[in-house]
């Protein structure tokens, strides 16, 4: 009995393996690119077409086309080819020339991003094309992965010594000198006193939680804190304004709570931190213990207490109900209180200075600070 053409040998070499066996693994890789390079792999191996078949799930058809091409083409055959159709009516460059039209500045209008039929209207007015439809362009600003509607804010920081002030807080987060301690201090203002008007609605099966827009509001409060960066200890305190008296009734606190050793003070540029005179006599009223570390300019990031104010928003302030301001302040308290019962500093990381400078430098290397993941 028959048993048919013998199926051809495939041999690869090391490098193409390799390659065969980086692709299976790659979990962005399309789906019929691993499919090939799983079978290219299994006829290596010596197996049969309908081994590979079964242990893929492809027919046996498919698995000889691809054992052909492998054995005709070597591993450029598990490319795709040129297929039959139509040629394209918008060239290479006409795409290239809509792209661009597409990244253009904003208008004079005020409009940030042209629509989509403006986009069609001024690709023609230019002569870039003579006809096209907004779903063909819209497809050709998909293929070339650009979404012009789209914004991602960023702030530069245009400190001119935002390497020496980074490298000078991020050693302090890394170690704090002996028999000193370093606070990351700062104030949350405008933090509204928020009652909803109507209860809210449970959530149901299918349905998410339902709340009534309407609010009163009973007014606003400023909360002040100091976080310990390495006990992840805070202190804080709530006050109706934030004003350079408010900060230093807070400070006291903070050299009452510290009265021995240094005291490091890592905080940004506001205009009470700034004041010099009234630091000095601060400072000169607890034997000059204080040391003032000022965050470069518009990069409060730096400072580890912002850490702790976004989690303060989202358990108590977001969604939350205040009847008074009263209630929010017994609120902030509480959530002091709960952090200091067990304690836990933040594994704060600085990843380096490229977006800053433009070097390709880690932070690392300047300053021997050992990288890790953002805590809790």
């Amino acid at each position: 009995m028959s048993r048919g053409r013998q199926a051809q040998a495939i041999k690869l070499s090391r490098e193409d393996r390799k390659t065969l066996e980086l692709l299976t693994h790659r979990g962005t890789a399309e789906q019929r690119q691993v499919v090939r390079a799983q079978i290219a792999l299994m006829c290596h191996a010596g197996a049969s077409t309908t081994a590979i078949s079964e242990a893929v799930g492809v027919s046996v058809q498919t698995v000889s086309h691809w054992r052909t091409r492998l054995a005709r083409q070597g591993l450029k055959g598990l490319d795709e080819v040129a297929r039959p159709g139509r040629p394209r009516r918008i060239g290479a460059s006409q795409r290239l020339e809509l792209l661009s039209l597409a990244c253009e500045p904003a208008q004079t209008q005020g409009r940030a991003t042209p629509t989509l039929d403006e986009l069609v209207e001024r690709a023609v007015e230019r002569g870039v094309v003579t006809q096209i439809s907004r779903s063909h362009l819209q497809r050709i600003l998909q293929a070339g992965d650009l979404r012009p509607h789209r914004v991602r804010q960023w702030l530069h920081s245009p400190d001119p010594q935002f390497r020496q002030k980074v490298n000078a807080i991020c050693a302090l987060y890394r170690q704090a000198p002996k028999g000193s301690v370093v606070l990351s201090v700062d104030e949350k203002t405008g933090i509204q006193a928020i009652e909803r008007k109507y209860a809210d609605r449970a959530p149901a099966r299918g349905r998410a939680r339902r709340r009534e827009f309407e609010y009163v509001r009973h007014g606003t409060q400023a909360f002040i804190a100091a976080l310990d960066v390495h006990s992840g200890r805070v202190m804080g305190s709530c006050t109706d304004r934030r004003t350079q008296a408010d900060l230093v009734a807070f400070m006291e606190q903070v050299a009452l709570s510290h009265p021995k050793g240094r005291v490091h003070i890592v905080w940004d540029n506001l205009n009470t931190h700034r004041a010099q005179a009234v630091w000095d006599d601060f400072n000169a009223r607890h034997d000059h213990r204080f040391v003032f570390h000022f965050t470069p300019l518009h990069a409060s990031w730096v400072n580890q207490i912002e850490l702790l104010f976004g989690i303060y928003a989202r358990r108590v302030l977001r969604n939350a109900s205040h009847s008074s301001i009263a209630q929010l302040r017994e609120r902030t308290e509480a959530f002091m209180a709960q952090r200091n019962q067990a304690p836990q500093p933040f594994k704060w990381t600085f990843a380096g200075f490229e977006l800053q400078t433009g070097e390709p430098l880690r932070f690392k290397h300047h300053a021997n600070v050992r990288s890790t993941k953002k805590g809790r």
